[in-house]
């Protein structure tokens, strides 16, 4: 569940990426609304540049900031104005095996994903978008509406530049999640992501929703810490 709805917010990173940006972009501010597993919905605030990645929660009061080709994350706590910077490569391995340390010889089940177009169109946010609905193992689980103004042949290497940052040591967990992005890419790529998993009776709950998109040169210090916060290193955990 988790893994799935993960590589779906992924998916949506990337395609607004390469629709704004082409070959050429400098760097992308995105405001979109996020809701959790209880359906609370949060502003989250998203800015990409090339290879790093910024994701501002402002209602807590939080930054995470991923460096792809630095091998760094960084996350801070505006509230206390201190951060921890660690390699994005031990992070990732280190939440691997606290996912399976959790859920030792856990093994989802493996269901039929169908994916199929509805017919319904409407514009979204100012995208034209046609709606898609995604069935696993014969049930519904999420409605997609999906753009065509995206070059699918240029987000392509990008996506997978992304997910494999969030799935080398979870291919298992994500597994649902790229079969569901390969079945939804020659439709277009969401706008918007419904999800019937955590709804109450026959509606649907917006998972991700994006609000607006804005093209612009991204300084450098956008990717690292304020000015006069505090660097914290985190204890050793115990063996």
């Amino acid at each position: 569940m988790k893994g799935r709805t993960l590589f779906s917010s992924i998916v949506l990173i990337g395609s607004i990426l390469f629709h704004l940006s082409g070959k050429s972009f400098a760097g992308v501010t995105v405001e979109q609304v996020v809701r959790n597993q209880e359906g609370v919905a949060s502003k989250t605030h998203l800015y990409l540049s090339d290879h790093q990645y910024r994701t501002d929660h402002p209602e807590r009061g939080l930054t995470t900031i991923l460096d792809f080709k630095g091998d760094r994350l960084v996350m801070i706590d505006h509230r206390s104005r201190n951060y921890v910077e660690v390699k994005l490569s031990v992070w990732e391995r280190d939440v691997a095996k606290q996912l399976k340390k959790e859920s030792p010889g856990v093994k989802s089940k493996k269901r039929e994903i169908v994916v199929r177009k509805t017919g319904k169109k409407a514009v979204i946010n100012g995208f034209q978008a046609e709606q898609v609905e995604i069935l696993a193992g014969g049930e519904l689980i999420e409605e997609h509406w999906v753009t065509r103004d995206v070059d699918t042949k240029e987000i392509e290497p990008v996506m997978d530049r992304v997910a494999r940052v969030f799935s080398r040591d979870l291919r298992r967990e994500l597994e649902e999640g790229r079969e569901i992005y390969e079945k939804l890419k020659p439709h277009g790529f969401p706008v918007l992501i419904k999800d019937y998993t955590m709804a109450y009776g026959l509606g649907a709950i917006d998972r991700v929703e994006v609000k607006k998109l804005e093209k612009k040169e991204l300084k450098e210090e956008v990717f690292l810490p304020p000015p006069g916060y505090q660097k914290v290193v985190p204890a050793a955990p115990n063996k």
